[in-house]
């Protein structure tokens, strides 16, 4: 027993002296050149892309300045021509530099980049340093000059991939956080468009901006947001999905509580609204909170088309999600409980159908909706070449061997290709999923109790979509709680002049959007509109 506690001792004799010791002077930058450039080389490894360069200006005695910044972090061509050159070339700098003020000088005068600012402690230096700015040593000096050269290789703003709309923007979020609240701030051209940084990762230490309208936003929303954010302790921020793990309210539910979107025109829609934008660095998708049951079935483009067109559109995409949601469930019932629904013409063919399958109705759904999903995966998961090859041909071999096997009924394959087309009318991937898994636990549900075992599946379905909240907004407002006002973008999309209010619960600040008389009112009587003619001329 004692041996065994013996070598924990050690381990833990051996990790403390392993640990650098935390005296302050280590804490502080150095004012010797060398001592200073041996500890970026000690903190980093001696890595490889962390590129210095030393010079030495005036006489008498000559200063010796380094600047340090990482490769493919910092734009070249700023260090060059804006720090090198205009040092190197400035003559006049080369006479009046002294020891004494050749940071100030450099800073007031010289240094010609967006921003320079003065660093003492270790900590600051290298999280500027890390997020692709420059650092200028002077060798007697116990600060340093940061100056702003972010830059390198990123992908450009191209289409959303994931959000196809045929009208509106067609610009989409990049994994630059600073390229896309640029994209944010076109839109939104309002100086109460707020932005809040913070850094997250003990690691990674990933940039985060929480953006919102200010005098709009819900302030309580604003401050949960806020301090849910801080709590946050983990090691790596890698994309907005480890966030939004962290951060929602109730993490036992298939259905997403938290929205996310890759554009820059849906975000600008919901801040208008009063929700929180939450970006995050080396990601296009950005969330939006809080987030209501409703929101997952609407698209930018509903409110770039005229009313009718809206209108239906929008709730045929809710239906294609009810026949997504229980169409398999309600075959499963009625023909294995509730055969009397069915026409007497379509009851004999469905029966012949099945003559020849071994299976249950059940056991028929359970193997195409999992071979479905299986080849709906592999198709993601595969290279785009072929991807589409494998969904189609898979799905057309797998469906006519299966019947001629006798494995299936054609009616089924029927059923399951109609609920996968539907599927795919659901505009958010994640509220898609969600009702992918519901399928089999209603399929289930039917196939014990047929209709009556469907309608209470459906009912605790409804009871849990209530119970949800979203940053304390209940989920499936303002249907429930109903709310009047506001129920006119729901299922449905009112007309421009209806929509006066935002959303209650999300923003009870401002809540008029919208001035009056937002309709034209042109004159009861439609006569054709003739042009005045002088006097004395014939018409």
């Amino acid at each position: 027993m004692f041996n065994r506690k013996t070598p924990e001792k050690n381990s833990k004799k051996e990790n403390k002296r392993s640990q650098p010791p935390s005296n302050e002077s280590q804490k502080f930058i150095n004012n010797s050149l060398s001592k200073n450039l041996n500890m970026i080389k000690q903190r980093t490894g001696n890595s490889p892309d962390i590129i210095s360069r030393t010079f030495e200006f005036g006489h008498n005695p000559e200063v010796i300045t380094t600047i340090v910044y990482v490769e493919g972090l910092a734009d070249n061509p700023t260090i060059n021509d804006f720090l090198v050159e205009s040092v190197v070339k400035n003559n006049d700098f080369q006479e009046k530099l002294h020891k004494k003020d050749a940071l100030g000088t450099m800073a007031e005068e010289i240094i010609s980049v967006g921003s320079v600012k003065t660093v003492k402690d270790w900590d600051g230096l290298f999280e500027s340093l890390l997020s692709g700015e420059t650092v200028i040593f002077v060798d007697g000096k116990s600060e340093a000059l940061i100056a702003s050269t972010k830059g390198g290789e990123r992908r450009s703003v191209e289409t959303p991939t994931t959000e196809v709309s045929v009208r509106g923007s067609k610009e989409g979020f990049t994994e630059s956080i600073g390229t896309n609240i640029a994209l944010l701030r076109r839109i939104i051209s309002n100086p109460n468009l707020w932005v809040e940084p913070m850094k997250l990762g003990t690691q990674t230490k990933t940039d985060v901006y929480l953006a919102y309208m200010n005098g709009i936003a819900n302030t309580d929303i604003i401050e949960e947001v806020r301090k849910r954010l801080k709590r946050i302790n983990l090691d790596s921020i890698l994309e907005s999905g480890y966030i939004e793990h962290v951060i929602e309210d109730e993490s036992m539910t298939v259905f997403p509580t938290i929205y996310h979107t890759e554009r820059p025109d849906s975000v600008a829609s919901n801040l208008l609204e009063g929700r929180v934008a939450i970006f995050v660095n080396g990601t296009p998708f950005v969330l939006i909170v809080p987030a209501l049951f409703v929101q997952f079935f609407q698209t930018p483009e509903d409110y770039y088309e005229r009313f009718p067109i809206a209108v239906s559109i929008r709730a045929l995409r809710v239906f294609m999600f009810f026949i997504s949601l229980i169409a398999p469930s309600v075959y499963v019932a009625i023909t294995t409980f509730h055969q009397e629904m069915i026409p007497t013409g379509l009851l004999i063919i469905i029966a012949a159908q099945r003559e020849s399958v071994p299976f249950p109705a059940i056991v028929e759904a359970l193997i195409m909706e999992t071979t479905f999903e299986i080849l709906r995966e592999a198709g993601l998961r595969m290279p785009e070449k072929i991807s589409s090859t494998i969904s189609i041909v898979g799905a057309l071999v797998i469906g006519q061997a299966s019947i001629q096997a006798g494995i299936v009924s054609p009616a089924m394959v029927i059923i399951v290709a109609i609920t996968a087309v539907a599927s795919l009318a659901t505009p958010a991937f994640n509220m898609a999923i969600s009702v992918r898994m519901l399928r089999f636990a209603l399929m289930l549900s039917a196939a014990f109790m047929g209709i009556y075992g469907l309608i209470l599946g459906l009912i605790m379905l409804i009871v849990h979509l209530v119970s949800l909240r979203s940053f304390g907004v209940p989920y499936m407002t303002p249907l429930a709680p109903f709310i009047s006002a506001n129920v006119g973008d729901t299922i449905v999309r009112a007309q421009w002049g209806r929509l006066k209010e935002r959303p209650k619960f999300i923003s009870q600040e401002n809540t008029v959007r919208q001035g009056k008389n937002q309709r034209p009112q042109p004159p009861k009587a439609r006569g054709m509109v003739r042009a005045e003619t002088k006097e004395g001329e014939k018409q």
